[in-house]
């Protein structure tokens, strides 16, 4: 049995980061432009690069998929069930935020829409069940925006 740790490189989950964005009192999603999903609405987000955190992610995530500077309002949650993602074991870190600037869809995002709570149509990956989830903290922020 080797017992020799240094040489030991564990397989874990990937990291992502997805950001539900509250702006003009509607709900932003990305029509996504790359597989899996593609043509389908999502949440904007992506995966936490090597040496970066978790919020550095979510907010370059967000200026590169919505062209707007978030803050961050709470982390919503960390969605880890190993089927969420066909292209394999994802583990995401949610956050709500407040999206500030000027609307515009970039890198990955085929088309970007605003949508009011009531209107979310079907989304790629578990993006419904976070919203859902999320519900009374988008309904108290909408209410003070």
């Amino acid at each position: 049995m080797n017992t020799n740790k240094q040489n030991f490189v564990p397989v874990t989950p990937l990291l992502t980061v997805d950001a539900v964005i509250l702006y003009d009192n509607r709900i932003v999603l990305i029509k996504r432009l790359n597989p899996p999903f593609e043509n389908h609405f999502a949440l904007p987000g992506g995966f936490v690069e090597v040496g970066e955190t978790v919020e550095a992610a979510v907010f370059r995530e967000a200026k590169e998929e919505t062209g707007l500077d978030i803050s961050i309002i709470k982390l919503l949650g960390v969605y880890s069930d190993p089927v969420r993602d066909p292209r394999g074991h994802t583990v995401t870190a949610c956050y709500l935020a407040k999206g500030f600037g000027k609307l515009k869809a970039g890198s990955d995002a085929k088309d970007i829409r605003l949508f009011g709570f009531d209107e979310i149509p079907r989304l790629a990956f578990d993006h419904n069940e976070i919203i859902t989830k999320a519900k009374s903290d988008i309904y108290g922020i909408l209410s003070q925006m």
